[in-house]
C-alpha cells in the first residue's frame, strides 16, 4: 500500500488473465479505507490490459469509476464508499 487509500498493482510482466485474477484477489481484500486500486500496466500490452480492465471491472459491485488518466500506463478503480 502506497499510502492511506491507496493500492499500487503492477501488472508489467502479466498477461490478461493473469492481471484479471491479481486484480480480482485485491479487489476481494479491499476495506472500507481503501478508496482506489491503481493498475500499473505499461506500454507494450498495455492497451490490452487497459481494456480488459476498463470492461470488467466498470460493473463490479465495488467500483464506482475506472479512470484512465494522463499516464498511459496506468488505470484507476475508483471504489464505492460503502460496500
Amino acid at each position: 500500500m502506497l499510502q492511506s487509500g491507496i493500492i499500487e498493482l503492477d501488472v508489467h510482466s502479466m498477461n490478461r488473465a493473469q492481471a484479471k485474477t491479481y486484480i480480482d484477489s485485491q479487489l476481494k481484500r479491499a476495506k472500507k479505507d481503501v478508496y482506489q486500486i491503481k493498475v500499473i500496466h505499461g506500454y507494450r500490452g498495455g492497451t490490452a490490459i487497459r481494456d480488459m480492465v476498463r470492461k470488467t471491472y466498470r460493473n463490479h459491485p465495488k467500483v464506482v469509476r475506472v479512470e484512465l488518466p494522463l499516464n498511459p500506463g496506468e488505470t484507476n478503480l475508483i471504489l464505492k464508499e460503502y460496500f
